[in-house]
């Protein structure tokens, strides 16, 4: 235990152990690019490419669904239906809400 002890306490007295050691604490905290923050960045960089990829992927829907629409009338009248209420001169709307459907 004694010599474990003396080992330990050589190797702090040691400057360039001390000197790696100090390196590496700023490094870990204290410097600009310190590698807290760059794991934090790395874990928004992952999150802002996953939303990246929702948005193109929800873009390209919408696009195939305009297309649609500017394509098909029966498409068209059925989006204006169901999304505006709109209705012919001759029918009525019967707008139905479920209670326990939860938002």
């Amino acid at each position: 235990m004694l010599k474990v002890n003396n080992k330990i306490l050589s190797l702090f007295k040691n400057k360039y152990f001390l000197s790696i050691v100090v390196f590496f604490i700023w490094l870990l905290i204290f410097d600009q690019n310190n590698l807290i923050d760059r794991a934090s960045n790395i874990h928004k960089i992952n999150q802002l490419e996953k939303e990246k990829n929702y948005y193109l992927h929800k873009i390209e829907q919408d696009g195939k669904r305009m297309n649609e629409l500017k394509t098909d009338e029966k498409n068209l009248e059925k989006f204006a239906r169901e999304q505006y209420l709109m209705k012919k001169d001759n029918e009525d709307i019967f707008v139905i809400v479920d209670k326990n459907k939860k938002k």
